[in-house]
């Protein structure tokens, strides 16, 4: 399961209004290699599925990854962070062993 904290809701559901995204639409969240601790996140809108998604929905938010993603990410929340020490949005992930000082890689 891949879950989504309201405060990331609140942004995503901001996002897709502003930039007129459908219900298709969903969020497509990934893991690649790179970073300073070896693994990145990915997020972004998309509308189409593909073999193998994964799909979750949490708090009225859709969130697809695909197999080989959601190993490293089961049990991972999405939130959001504004203001003017936000860091925008970060995975809590606890299959992380470490994160990186920027919190936008990770190895497990």
């Amino acid at each position: 399961m891949l879950f989504v904290a309201d405060s990331a809701k609140e942004r995503i559901l901001e996002i897709m209004e502003s930039q007129h995204l459908d219900k298709d639409y969903f969020v497509r969240v990934s893991v690649t290699s790179g970073g300073c601790s070896g693994l990145s996140y990915s997020m972004d809108f998309d509308n189409e599925s593909k073999a193998n998604d994964q799909v979750f929905e949490d708090n009225g938010v859709k969130v697809v990854t695909d197999l080989r993603s959601f190993l490293y990410l089961c049990n991972t929340t999405l939130e959001f962070s504004g203001g003017l020490n936000g860091k925008g949005f970060s995975f809590n992930n606890p299959n992380a062993a470490r994160t990186c000082g920027c919190g936008e890689s990770f190895a497990v």
